[in-house]
């Protein structure tokens, strides 16, 4: 997590009405110059000003597609850092892409270190007994640019929670590197997606996929030699922390105060929610669920809270009730260090043509991330191609 200096006082003392009416201010003088995002775990207050809301990758293509459309020159991310550096990706390199608070990261993406991957990735290919196996490596998307980077070096792709089996099928199959022999699956950083994905396609959680901790103070992530020979998937310990508060005993009580409840879940909860759910889906799949769910119906949601209520407010309107799966706050709190004071401090500075908190990343890294989620994008068929930019020199 980067560290954000505190703000003047003049931001934290103003009211909302206040903040809200200088932060339109800025945005009409600013006017086509800039692209403001929010992320679906956003809180209202900073919801209310973004052209775009949706999921981390989404969003950035959307972006992509603004600049080029109306040449803005700032894009402010209103989400966390690993979404910041998608949007840096994306764009032009005249583009300024902007975190309005720098310790908006992802406990998730932190999980994954560049160090620490290159680490397991030699202890894998040491230990394997089989030379001809493949292992490919797979990242979600929530993680840092250095690892979508790692994996588009390696033969390995980008997947998203709504394309995961998709990409999971494809690594099976050798990825980029094919290959005649056994193949494995390096999934990182979050275990559950990989994990809930896996048992949808029909592998055992318990003899087909191990855990790869790379914290672990034995060899191997704490797995024995067995586990990582006979494991199809290699699963990284990593998780999202909001998420991870979700309980089996959270699906239980709601059916028993609601017997007709559907149960619908995010995919990054741990795998005995989700056997106990109805349905499981990534934030854009549950939107477009609740947004077509049939009057008098009930739905107990498993996802940041700030989606879940912004979700119940427009589904009461036609009738449909939808709640929180717990009752327990499950809030992105690295997400909601954004709000209207350091929303307001970043488009103060690009009024003034100072460029705070850029989120920049370095060409080869940008090279094989674009790889990475061009190979994604290519075999789930859902955009052209990114261009990428060559690799710098080693």
């Amino acid at each position: 997590m980067l560290w954000q200096p505190p703000l003047p006082k003049r931001y934290t003392n103003l009211t909302d009405d206040q903040l809200i009416t200088e932060i339109d201010a800025q945005r009409a003088d600013l006017g086509d110059q800039l692209v403001i995002l929010g992320h679906h775990y956003q809180q209202d207050d900073v919801i209310r000003f973004a052209d775009f809301t949706g999921d981390s990758f989404k969003l950035s293509q959307l972006a992509a597609e603004r600049v080029k459309k109306v040449g803005a020159k700032y894009v402010i991310f209103c989400g966390v850092h690993f979404m910041a550096e998608s949007a840096d990706i994306l764009t032009e390199d005249d583009v300024a892409v902007v975190l309005p608070d720098l310790s908006a990261g992802c406990s998730m993406a932190d999980m994954a270190d560049y160090e620490d991957t290159i680490d397991a990735w030699q202890q894998i290919h040491h230990q394997l007994v089989n030379r001809d196996t493949t292992v490919v490596p797979i990242c979600y998307m929530n993680c840092s640019a250095a690892i979508k980077a790692f994996c588009g070096e390696h033969g390995g792709a980008v997947c998203t929670s709504s394309n995961c089996q998709q990409i999971l099928d494809w690594a099976l199959n050798g990825g980029a590197l094919g290959g005649n022999g056994p193949v494995k699956v390096l999934f990182i950083p979050d275990q559950h997606l990989g994990r809930n994905t896996a048992a949808a396609m029909g592998y055992d959680v318990h003899t087909d996929m191990c855990v790869w901790d790379p914290k672990a103070t034995q060899a191997l992530g704490g797995c024995d030699p067995q586990q990582i020979e006979n494991s199809s998937f290699l699963l990284w310990k990593g998780h999202c922390s909001v998420h991870k508060l979700f309980r089996p005993e959270h699906v239980d009580q709601i059916r028993a105060q609601w017997p007709d409840v559907t149960v619908l879940v995010h995919p990054e909860v741990c795998h005995e929610v989700v056997a106990k759910a109805d349905l499981t889906g990534s934030t854009e799949r549950i939107k477009t669920i609740i947004e077509a769910a049939e009057p008098d119906t009930r739905w107990a949601v498993g996802t940041e809270v700030h989606m879940v209520h912004r979700l119940a407010q427009q589904a009461a309107d036609r009738g449909v009730t939808v709640r929180m799966l717990s009752d327990c706050q499950c809030l992105c709190t690295t997400m909601y260090r954004i709000d209207m004071p350091h929303l307001l401090w970043t488009l103060d500075q690009l009024s003034q043509g100072k460029i705070v908190n850029q989120i920049s990343v370095k060409p080869q890294v940008k090279h094989w991330s674009l790889v990475a989620l061009n190979r994604m994008l290519e075999l789930t068929n859902t955009a052209p191609e990114l261009q990428t930019t060559p690799a710098a020199s080693r």
